[in-house]
């Protein structure tokens, strides 16, 4: 079992129809995306290339900001607020196809990239999944 999966579990009040499962997998793939977009960032400024690379860093940095926030809000679950839930999974989601689209351009010549790229796709469908089972 997973520590979010875990937290979810020990939380001490219900925490009514979400799908726990769903929840806990978009937590973890939130984390995972942010940590994989920071870690590509810094693998793109020691490339040679770095010049070639400015947009895939903005946008690695843009994601995992935005990954890192969602995870923490989805990680919060007194006074629960939907909107501001959903609003917050939309963003990432975009955050994620961006990302994930500029790292596949880069995915042939940088593995970085390429699991970055993979990293994000998973991230974007987490937050999707999760988005369609709020009421």
């Amino acid at each position: 079992m997973s520590t979010a999966s875990t937290m979810l579990d020990s939380y001490p009040k219900d925490l009514g129809s979400i799908d726990t499962g769903k929840l806990a997998a978009c937590i973890e793939a939130c984390i995972d995306c942010a940590q994989a977009c920071t870690a590509c960032a810094d693998a793109c400024l020691s490339e040679d290339s770095v010049a070639d690379l400015v947009k895939c860093i903005r946008t690695d940095l843009d994601c995992a900001d935005i990954c890192e926030t969602t995870g923490r809000v989805l990680s919060r679950h007194t006074g629960y607020d939907a909107s501001l839930t959903r609003a917050v999974l939309e963003a990432c989601a975009m955050a994620c196809k961006s990302c994930g689209d500029e790292c596949a351009r880069h995915a042939s010549h940088h593995a970085h990239c390429r699991t970055c790229a993979d990293a994000c796709r998973r991230c974007e469908q987490a937050c999707r999944e999760l988005m369609g089972t709020l009421g």
